[in-house]
């Protein structure tokens, strides 16, 4: 198969009576396959084991997964009540299928809303076709966001880099481009729409431990755009920080409090630890749905644990002895005190505290 220019991480083919399409992450990047989601115990399957990842991109297909849901109430030939239970059920199934990242039981709550509204006898094709609807707003919506805060990020990047000496570097964590959301991403667009905009730097990217999403994917989407890209081991950022090579860091977010805590994959702290040890600005880039106001700091964020067999056995090679014990986490948090300034399609936060992002997010 060719691979496109332009990766994505999912997409709805057809219509009501269609199918949502997941491409699988965990075989990147000597393969490229897709999983076809027609039933919901598969999409939450995919969730689970990071198939489809990223905060934005499993909100954008909990969204779809309420059509598929719709779809086997239709194909069930369900009475208008049962089609609602039915839907409601498969609704938490796809809310609680992963714990931190915020965006997934908004955009399951919020194209669950669309039906509220209908009649109670209203038959499953109109339950479908309003949930699909729905979802695809919320993909759209997404690809535009994408761009918006590509942009305030692209701006902030090619204004610290146009003080530093040329070859300059920017660093960044995890995967946070099109396979993560519905669009070009948030931070990974900000470091793409920089180098578009003729800024020439340095980009380095860590592997990201445990199942190296950073040189997996980041450096995959990457290749695929023509952006030249060097990987590091994430116990590296210290020492390349050390060398004054680095002139930002850039990284998105899983779930972003009312005070401007932000929950990200792990090792994003230590980053931001480091960065601010060597002056170097830690930047964040994430949409509005990744706010959760309901939580006032990142204290109360609860943090996925995830199986060991990911630490102890990465990417099915035996790393560990038989026996032993693995801590861990799937995030950590980053106080708002280390980030200087978050990136949003509303605009930009800084300083990070609780009022600005009260007043930026009111632009909504």
């Amino acid at each position: 198969m060719t691979i496109p220019l332009t990766p994505i991480s999912l997409r709805w083919i057809g219509d009501t009576t269609g199918q949502l399409e997941l491409l699988d992450q965990t075989l990147l990047p000597s393969r490229m396959e897709w999983i076809v989601c027609r039933d919901v115990s598969v999409l939450v399957e995919a969730i689970q084991n990071l198939r489809v990842r990223g905060a934005p991109a499993i909100g954008i297909a909990g969204a779809y997964g309420l059509a598929v849901a719709a779809s086997e109430a239709v194909a069930k030939r369900l009475d208008p009540q049962a089609a609602r239970t039915l839907i409601l059920e498969r609704a938490e199934q796809l809310a609680s299928s992963r714990p931190t990242a915020v965006n997934l039981r908004w955009a399951v709550e919020r194209t669950l809303a669309t039906i509220v509204p209908m009649a109670a006898d209203a038959p499953a094709t109109a339950l479908a076709q309003a949930l699909l609807a729905e979802a695809a707003r919320i993909h759209a919506e997404d690809r535009t966001l994408c761009t918006a805060i590509g942009r305030y990020g692209a701006e902030r990047l090619t204004a610290i880099l146009s003080s530093r000496p040329s070859g300059s570097g920017v660093l960044t964590h995890c995967n946070t481009g099109a396979l993560a959301t519905g669009g070009d991403g948030t931070a990974l667009a900000a470091i793409t729409m920089a180098w578009q905009n003729s800024a020439r730097f340095t980009l380095f990217v860590d592997e990201t431990r445990p199942l190296f999403q950073g040189s997996r994917l980041t450096a995959w989407e990457l290749t695929q755009r023509g952006i030249p890209v060097t990987v590091l081991v994430d116990s590296a950022a210290g020492h390349l920080l050390k060398t004054g090579r680095i002139a930002a860091c850039i990284v998105g977010a899983d779930r972003i409090t009312a005070c401007g805590d932000v929950a990200n994959k792990i090792g994003t702290y230590s980053l931001a630890v480091l960065a601010a040890a060597h002056a170097v600005p830690f930047f964040v880039a994430a949409p509005s749905s990744t706010f959760d106001l309901s939580i006032d700091t990142g204290e109360s964020i609860p943090i996925e644990q995830r199986p060991a067999a990911e630490v102890l056995c990465p990417l099915g090679i035996q790393a560990a002895p038989l026996g032993v014990s693995a801590f861990n986490p799937a995030f950590d948090i980053t106080p708002a005190r280390l980030i200087q300034a978050i990136f949003t399609e509303h605009g930009v936060i800084e300083p990070v505290d609780r009022q600005r992002v009260a007043a930026v997010l009111k632009r909504e």
